[in-house]
């Protein structure tokens, strides 16, 4: 059955320029490659109607294979690299999957099927779509095994089109993210529906050498997490870069960052986008300004709405996902259909503004902190690149605010006093007294995870 609702990725093949492109450090494929070969070796009509997992090491494989399973496969997970073997059996077994595609050595070869980058003539006869396939995606499992989250592709899509795809024809994307995860998936969809190209990241490939190919493939348009563009403007490799187009999300977008990049791109386009796996894209702000306008809140703009409960921003929307997937899977929206967020805002004035995670807070004798509010004033010092604010265990008030800081290149460390007493300072003019770090560490670098973001832990 073909519903006509569906958006089969491989519609949009033929839309926009002909020398499209998909792109990695090692290969580039065309748009005359994807439509006339098959990189599953001549076998995607083995995968109709199965549950796959998607699991190969590079992202450009993993593209490849979305534009052809989908409408064909029943559901396809995609697995994102940093998953270990022994938590996948556990995720296998709730998606119910059944194959496995993958580049990797076969662990049990009645169960996979080999993918290749040397696209062998396809054996079979055009495209053809039979279903509308369920998109699965973990969540980022900080606190545990991830979640399943089920999407189906006009949802993920639907921000897309509600934007008019033709918007950015002719540009080349590209993003830190893997688009095996949300945020990535989101900039791969664009490049494809809106007729652009795409130059992808490789593992563990560092910031400055992918600037360099970015450059090299007339990238304009490029999108990651505010940690992700806070090591591109520490790296230096900004210099020569010239995007048009600069989208953060996935983090707390605070004013250092944005007016960071002003400074870095003043001829770019620079915004940021609230997004997340289960709730789906929410909105996006452009006018340069951390948080959001207070009149989104209530509106139903495009079939998204929003609400505030208890600090907590929930969203309502033809984008969230479906639900999560499992036997024993907790219901993902409430009895309105809203999803709650996880992610705690204050209204100040006519705006609202991100104060961090509801499961992020550090308790300090019973008055919260979120670490990311601390960030944003350490932040706003010119001396600091980046920080990360956090709990250290006291035997007093149970846990004490400690900060991180990163500070710029080329900074004397004669001023390190100095500066420590001016971010102290500043603290104390905008934090509640609970709030102001204890102590402040000035440190070389800061973890992010695989997903881009910050990695928290106490201490």
């Amino acid at each position: 059955m073909s519903p006509p609702d569906i958006i089969a990725l491989r519609q949009y093949l033929g839309e926009g320029p002909k020398d499209r492109s998909i792109s990695d450090a090692r290969h580039s494929v065309s748009l005359t490659g994807i439509i006339q070969r098959s990189c599953l070796t001549g076998r995607s009509c083995d995968l109709s109607g199965r549950s796959v997992l998607l699991a190969t090491s590079g992202q450009l494989l993993s593209a490849l294979a979305m534009i052809e399973l989908d409408g064909v496969a029943r559901r396809v997970l995609l697995c994102p690299p940093d998953l270990d073997w022994d938590r996948l059996q556990v995720l296998l077994e709730q998606a119910e999957i059944d194959t496995i595609v993958t580049d990797r050595p076969l662990h049990d070869a009645g169960k996979y099927i080999r993918i290749g980058i040397d696209l062998p003539e396809r054996r079979d006869e055009g495209w053809k779509v039979d279903r509308a396939t369920e998109w699965l995606m973990l969540t980022s499992g900080t606190s545990g095994l991830p979640k399943i989250v089920r999407h189906s592709l006009d949802g993920l899509a639907g921000a897309i089109i509600a934007e008019g795809p033709a918007r950015y024809r002719n540009a080349t994307w590209a993003t830190f993210y893997d688009i095996r995860r949300y945020g990535g998936l989101q900039i791969f969809l664009r490049a494809l529906i809106g007729g652009g190209s795409m130059v992808l990241s490789e593992p563990g490939e560092a910031i400055a050498a992918y600037v360099a190919r970015l450059r090299a493939g007339g990238v304009t348009h490029v999108s990651g997490t505010p940690s992700h563009w806070r090591k591109l403007l520490m790296s230096g490799a900004a210099a020569n870069f010239s995007p048009r187009y600069v989208r953060l999300s996935g983090e707390i977008a605070d004013q250092a960052v944005l007016d960071g990049l002003a400074r870095a791109f003043p001829q770019a386009s620079i915004g940021h986008a609230y997004a997340s796996t289960e709730a789906g894209v929410g909105f996006s702000v452009d006018d340069g300004r951390e948080g959001f306008p207070a009149h989104l809140i209530g509106r139903n703009r495009d079939g998204v709405e929003m609400k505030v409960v208890d600090g907590s921003l929930r969203i309502r929307s033809l984008r969230t996902a479906r639900a999560y997937v499992g036997a024993e899977a907790p219901p993902l929206a409430d009895a309105e259909g809203y999803v709650d967020t996880g992610d705690m805002v204050e209204l100040r004035g006519e705006r609202y503004h991100f104060v961090g995670r509801r499961g992020g807070i550090i308790n300090i004798g019973g008055l919260k902190v979120h670490p990311e509010e601390v960030e944003a004033v350490i932040n706003r010092h010119a001396s600091v690149q980046m920080s990360r604010a956090r709990s250290r265990r006291s035997p007093i008030t149970g846990a004490i605010v400690v900060a991180d800081v990163i500070l710029a290149d080329g900074t004397d460390r004669e001023r390190h006093e100095t500066i420590r007493a001016e971010i102290l300072s500043q603290c104390k003019d905008y934090l509640a007294v609970w709030k102001v770090p204890a102590m402040i560490r000035f440190v070389e670098l800061l973890d992010v995870t695989a997903a881009g973001k910050l990695a928290r832990s106490d201490a």
